[in-house]
């Protein structure tokens, strides 16, 4: 049975670092998703892994289908960028450009081209980074996203993994890009609601996140993304407890990843016309679905 056939399939969210260790790994959040009868989709959280180096994720990225996951990085650049640095015109084509740099050559180009540009002129975003709020993923300090995409996309383009609209593979293994950023502004407005610096955790921020938790029961929340979320009661708890977010941003991936799961049948949830050098993010905030 085919991810795309599947009344029952596993779901993935993975909130990605460009450096994963024992103090800062990847965290990845397994559940499966069926439909419930209703016209809504539910999503059954299973359990919480931490992802010390990047075997952990090529791992799962090689286990058989049919399963979707949703990784929180960006999988493209802006079409802006890619033309005005000279890189191939396809997103194969690019990333397969960028899988032959080491991260020094990487971030050398990076560094160059901003070096003579105008002040605002020296980071580009995607269509979908304005969308939803994105970064420029071209960011290399504070949030280093680009870094994140410099370790991620070539993994995914490696694994032979579909992303729809962006790369054909096995139809059994599905990766859309997911950013929790958005569904917890949906939820609970722009309040912060993680720090990494554990000594400036706050009530103030446990409770956003608690917040973040009991909006997945809402109605707005399931009018919104046509999907139930099951939670057992220490995952919820390890979340809620959680100051740096991660576990929380791996749940909401796999929301985002569930969400596209919903839309197989209309690309995934891809929204109309998206450019395909820069890719999409699997949220209804991007027009698709």
């Amino acid at each position: 049975m085919t991810a795309r056939a599947a009344t029952q399939i596993a779901i993935r969210g993975i909130d990605f670092t460009s450096a994963p260790s024992r103090r800062k790994p990847l965290t990845c959040v397994t559940a499966t998703a069926s439909g419930t009868g209703d016209g809504l989709t539910a999503l059954d959280v299973k359990s919480l892994d931490r992802w010390s180096a990047f075997a952990d994720p090529e791992a799962a990225l090689a286990q058989p289908g049919p399963w979707v996951a949703g990784f929180d990085f960006p999988f493209g650049q802006a079409r802006r960028f890619v033309e005005n640095i000279g890189w191939p015109a396809s997103w194969a084509g690019y990333v397969r450009h960028v899988a032959g740099m080491d991260r020094a050559a990487f971030r050398r180009a990076l560094d160059e081209y901003r070096r003579h540009r105008d002040p605002g002129d020296r980071e580009h975003r995607r269509a979908m980074d304005v969308a939803t709020g994105a970064i420029s993923p071209q960011k290399l300090h504070g949030v280093p996203v680009a870094l994140m995409f410099f370790e991620g996309a070539p993994r995914l383009r490696a694994a032979g993994v579909t992303i729809p609209g962006l790369l054909d593979g096995d139809p059994d293994r599905i990766c859309v890009e997911a950013y929790p950023g958005t569904l917890a502004r949906r939820l609970i407005g722009r309040r912060s609601y993680k720090t990494e610096d554990r000594r400036k955790q706050t009530d103030t921020l446990t409770a956003a996140r608690a917040d973040i938790l009991a909006g997945l029961a809402g109605d707005p929340f399931t009018s919104a993304y046509g999907l139930t979320v099951a939670l057992p009661p220490d995952l919820a708890a390890t979340m809620r407890d959680d100051p740096s977010g991660d576990s929380l941003d791996a749940l909401l991936c796999a929301v985002q990843a569930a969400w596209a799961w919903r839309h197989r049948d209309r690309d995934w949830g891809a929204p109309p016309g998206f450019d395909p050098l820069e890719g999409w993010i699997a949220d209804p905030v991007c027009g698709g679905g």
